[in-house]
C-alpha cells in the first residue's frame, strides 16, 4: 500500500483519509464505531474532524464526533496506531485564547493527551498572524499537538503565515486542507497548488467526493432526493458534470471499480496532492471507500477524467 509522507509534518497516511463530519450525526453509535473500525482494518491511519463537528444539527453544540472518536479510542485501548486530526476557530476566530481553550476541550472529548494534525479551521484576518501561530508554536512545544496545519485559506494568505513563521521561528503550517475534486479544481490549483508545492505542504482536500455526486447517485433532479444532503448536488447537474460522471463509469468498467474509487484515486494522483478526505456513514460506504487506497490508474485514464473535468 502506497503510504505517504504529509508534506514535512512527520506524519504519514495512505491514499485516503476518513473524514468525520458524519460522526454524530447520520453516524452514530455501533454503526459508527464498526465503520472506524473497518477503515483502520483497511489500513487507514488518519481520521479527520473538528471541534464545530455537528454543530449545525438542531440541538447539538458542536463536538458531536470528537465525542464519538474519543469514545471509540478508549474502547479500542490504544491510540499509537491512529493519527487524529482536528481543528479550530471556525466560528471564534484565531486568537490565542480560543486556540488555548479549542485544544484543551477537544483532548477532554477525545480523551487523549495529544493531536497529531491540528488545522486553524478558517482564515482569521481579524488577528495577526503572530498571535495565531504563536499559540500554534506553544502546543507544538507542550506536546499537545504534534503538527499544524490550515483550512479554508486563500494563497496569498498561507504565504503570509508561512513567511511569518520563518520571520519569527514559530512552527509552521505543514499541511493545507482545502475543497478539492473532478468537479471543483479552480480554487486549488490556480493559486493554492503552487505555494503548497514551493513549500513542501502536505495537502489533504476535503469533499473529494463533491457531496456524493462523484458517486454516481445522483444523476437527475429526481435522485437529489436519495440522501439529506442530495441538493448540494444540484449545482453539478449540467453538462459538464454529466461527461465527468460519464468518464467515471468508463474508467470504473475498465479497472473493475466504482465511480467513487475512480474519483479518490485521481484525485490521490494529482502532484499536488497528499491524499483525499471522504467520510462514510455505514460499513458498506467505509468498504467502498477504502479500494481507492490501492487503486491504480494509468496515465491515460487520468488524463480522460481530468480532460471531462476541465473548467471552462
Amino acid at each position: 500500500m502506497d503510504v505517504r509522507e504529509i508534506g514535512s509534518s512527520g506524519l504519514k497516511t495512505p491514499r485516503l483519509v476518513l473524514g468525520g463530519n458524519v460522526f454524530g450525526w447520520n453516524a452514530t453509535g455501533e454503526e459508527a464505531f464498526r465503520v472506524l473500525d473497518r477503515f483502520v482494518a483497511a489500513g487507514g491511519t488518519m481520521i479527520d474532524t473538528a471541534d464545530v463537528y455537528s454543530a449545525w444539527v438542531p440541538g447539538h453544540k458542536g463536538g458531536e464526533s470528537e465525542t464519538l472518536i474519543g469514545e471509540w479510542l478508549k474502547r479500542r485501548g490504544r491510540r499509537d496506531d491512529v493519527l487524529i486530526a482536528t481543528k479550530v476557530g471556525f466560528s471564534e476566530g484565531l486568537s490565542a485564547a480560543v486556540i488555548e481553550r479549542g485544544i484543551e476541550a477537544s483532548l477532554r472529548r477525545l480523551g487523549t493527551g495529544h493531536v497529531d494534525l491540528y488545522y486553524s479551521h478558517k482564515d482569521d484576518p481579524a488577528t495577526p498572524f503572530e498571535e495565531t501561530l504563536g499559540a500554534f508554536d506553544r502546543l507544538v512545544k507542550a506536546g499537545k499537538v504534534r503538527a499544524i496545519g490550515a483550512s479554508q485559506i486563500a494563497a496569498d494568505r498561507l504565504e503570509q503565515a508561512l513567511a511569518v513563521s520563518a520571520r519569527e521561528g514559530l512552527t509552521p503550517y505543514t499541511v493545507l486542507q482545502t475543497w478539492y475534486n473532478l468537479m471543483d479544481r479552480a480554487r486549488f490549483e490556480e493559486a493554492l497548488a503552487g505555494v503548497a508545492q514551493r513549500h513542501g505542504l502536505g495537502v489533504l482536500p476535503f469533499y473529494g467526493l463533491a457531496n456524493g455526486f462523484l458517486t454516481g447517485k445522483y444523476r437527475s433532479e429526481a435522485d437529489l432526493k436519495k440522501s439529506i444532503r442530495g441538493d448540494r448536488s444540484l449545482p453539478y447537474l449540467n453538462e459538464r458534470g454529466f461527461a465527468v460522471l460519464a468518464a467515471l463509469d468508463a474508467v470504473a468498467a475498465e479497472v473493475g471499480a466504482t465511480p467513487a474509487q475512480v474519483a479518490l484515486a485521481w484525485n490521490a494522483a494529482q502532484a499536488a496532492i497528499t491524499a483525499p478526505i471522504a467520510s462514510a456513514t455505514s460499513v458498506a460506504q467505509v468498504e467502498e471507500l477504502v479500494g481507492a487506497m490501492t487503486l491504480e490508474l494509468d496515465a491515460g485514464q487520468l488524463e480522460r477524467l481530468s480532460a471531462a473535468s476541465e473548467e471552462v
